[in-house]
């Protein structure tokens, strides 16, 4: 038996793509007696569930899952709501049990959701359009170069090939001429609740060997027409995503279905290597193999 922790504590497991962290989740909560919480910021979607890897009835294995099919893509849903609606179910979770897991790859979300989100100024609409015309016309390069030369020490965390992030982070700047990342609050500012903090990590050919494993089950599962049925919303920033934006060129024709999966697999690839990089970067991780469970289990209790 293992002993039953008193704290209301939160046990984060976070890790790149395809790392394992549902199993691992679905494990430690049918060991401790806890729901999970879904950090994705794509499986709250209803709609997108076999590009996202969103787990069945059957994988959660009568474990009680949060926050996993809860909008529609054509819903206006961002971090700040996904922190709020954590923190009003997390009041409410409390008062009957100790532990909850929040389980997933999407950093911002954790960070948000137990450490809080940062207070930024109101940006003009001229700035933010002129960036946004900037992109459209010298491409996410030139984004990339004015925030490297502006705020390097953000550059060195934020995911360069987002140009929602990168257009975000700029208009803070030309809005204040203060850096965005010093807007920013340390990860270590104290949560409301004890934290244990547990990052899954494997060998990068290992992960990568996965990877594409699971890319190959999906377009085996439907993913194909999973991605045809979302066609209409294909500009929604909510499908504006791995897995889903390449299968939408596929269907305009702009790639054969061959291309198309070799790009999804290469794009999650580096994608896993963002999610890494973002989590070394931030806050304070005891590391774990996902097989190590036992392990985990005991450095929890």
């Amino acid at each position: 038996m293992y002993k039953e922790l008193t704290n209301k504590t939160i046990i984060i497991i976070a890790g790149p793509t395809a790392v394992g962290k549902t199993s691992v989740a679905i494990k430690l909560a049918k060991k401790l007696n806890c729901d999970i919480i879904s950090a994705d910021s794509r499986q709250v979607y209803i709609e997108m569930n076999i590009g996202t890897a969103k787990p069945d009835k059957i994988e959660m294995e009568g474990i009680k899952h949060h926050f996993i099919n809860n909008v529609s893509v054509t819903d206006n849903y961002d971090v700040g709501k996904y922190a709020r609606e954590v923190n009003a179910f997390l009041e409410e979770y409390f008062t009957e049990k100790d532990i909850v897991i929040m389980t997933g790859g999407t950093g911002l979300y954790i960070e948000a959701a137990i450490w809080g989100l940062d207070d930024f100024p109101d940006i003009d609409k001229d700035i933010k359009s002129g960036l946004i015309k900037i992109c459209e016309q010298k491409g996410v390069g030139e984004l990339q170069k004015m925030l490297k030369n502006v705020d390097p020490v953000y550059y060195a965390k934020v995911d360069l090939n987002n140009p929602h992030r990168l257009i975000r982070a700029l208009s803070v700047f030309q809005q204040t001429n203060i850096p965005y990342s010093a807007f920013l609050k340390q990860f270590e500012h104290n949560s409301k609740y004890k934290t244990i903090n547990i990052l899954l990590q494997l060998n990068r050919e290992v992960l990568y060997d996965r990877i594409n494993k699971r890319v190959d089950i999906m377009i085996k599962n439907g993913l194909v027409d999973e991605v045809g049925k979302l066609y209409e919303y294909k500009d929604l920033k909510a499908l504006n995503t791995v897995g889903y934006k390449e299968l939408f060129a596929y269907l305009d024709d702009k790639t054969s279905l061959d291309e198309a999966i070799l790009l999804i697999k290469r794009n999650s690839r580096r994608y896993a290597k963002r999610q890494m990089t973002w989590f070394n970067n931030r806050g304070n991780w005891n590391v774990f193999s996902p097989d190590d469970i036992e392990d985990i289990l005991r450095f929890i209790t």
